[in-house]
């Protein structure tokens, strides 16, 4: 009797371990793995104009390897599992360049474009069709703990190198400009540039296109041409005064 009882046990086990086993593997092959994942892909072909074939996105594209590898491990993480997570993004950081903690949730559809340099913290959050370059970071402040890293809106470009620093919120259709440190919350629609970042358009960036860097707004440049023009109309002002005390 006891022998039939254990066997029942062993053969409940064996089945809640299979079923276990195999709603994992329906979500990497639904909606929560594969799905983002083939919008990572395609959004490449609208993004990059480099980019030929299928051949080449897959193979010779290290943000697309760098978000699969992600997605695996996230998938991991959030069941907790323990180090495995951790190595698959330590592995993904040497084979890619780009460092992405599992416990960040990024959007389908995000590009990293080149990518080399890119490190995304912990609690980071990347929205939907996102667009971000080499040597970004989406870091903490080291002064903070639980979430402590930015928030990004959909449709947002993070232009290279730019760093945005601790528990912010990047709405939609932002733009970072390249270079440039943001340490405050940024609303929808705004462009920001500078060190540290400041917002210098709103409602601009919905008629560009996100790879028309060279259409960012030049705070300093704008800045040196109003001094310099004030500096001649000054020079005029003192020539007419010295003629008319002559």
């Amino acid at each position: 009797m006891q022998q039939s009882l254990d066997s029942i046990s062993d053969r409940q086990t064996t089945k809640t371990q299979d079923s276990t086993r195999t709603s994992m593997l329906k979500n990497l092959l639904s909606g929560v793995f594969f799905e983002p994942l083939l919008s990572d892909f395609r959004i490449i072909f609208e993004r990059d104009p480099a980019a030929r074939n299928w051949l080449e996105v897959v193979f010779c594209y290290p943000g697309l390897h760098a978000l699969c590898l992600h997605r695996l491990a996230h998938c991991l993480d959030s069941r907790r599992v323990g180090f495995i997570p951790r190595l698959i993004s330590h592995f993904g950081r040497f084979l890619t360049g780009i460092e992405i903690h599992p416990g960040a949730e990024i959007g389908q559809g995000v590009f990293i474009d080149h990518g080399m340099g890119v490190v995304i913290g912990e609690t980071a959050i990347v929205g939907e069709y996102t667009l971000i370059y080499q040597g970004v970071t989406l870091g903490g402040t080291g002064k903070e703990t639980g979430k402590r890293h930015p928030t990004v809106g959909k449709n947002a470009v993070i232009g290279a190198g730019a760093k945005v620093l601790g528990n912010l919120q990047i709405g939609d259709r932002v733009r970072i400009g390249a270079g440039s440190i943001v340490l405050q919350n940024v609303p929808n629609d705004c462009t920001v540039v500078g060190v540290p970042g400041r917002i210098i358009s709103r409602n601009e960036s919905a008629s560009l296109s996100p790879l028309e860097h060279g259409k960012l707004p030049d705070v300093e440049a704008t800045v040196i041409r109003s001094l310099l023009l004030r500096i001649e109309q000054l020079e005029k002002q003192l020539q007419t005064l010295g003629v008319k005390s002559h």
